[in-house]
């Protein structure tokens, strides 16, 4: 059984978020692509290859592998969230 990653490890800087994603989910794409457009910085950890965090992300969302899923400064998180939610909740 995998090792599941520590949130804090993942918990962003302030004015940008982390989002775990997949190679293959366009739900991913899209929100990147957002992001990119409106200035907002991300890191981007793909579940698939980063040891811990498909089981992470698995722990967040209620057994399941949703993705993207979003880890913003205050520690808080948001499952497949528009491009306007992330930058009204990085806003304040």
């Amino acid at each position: 059984m995998a090792q599941t990653a520590d949130i804090t490890a993942y918990t962003p800087d302030a004015g940008s978020i982390t989002m775990f994603s997949t190679s293959w989910c366009g739900y991913c794409r899209r929100l990147k692509s957002q992001l990119s457009a409106d200035g907002i910085g991300f890191t981007e950890v793909n579940i698939e290859e980063t040891p811990g965090t498909a089981e992470l992300v698995e722990a967040i969302n209620n057994g399941n592998q949703t993705v993207p899923t979003v880890i913003f400064p205050d520690g808080t998180n948001a499952t497949n969230p528009s491009a306007k939610e992330v930058k009204a909740r990085l806003a304040g």
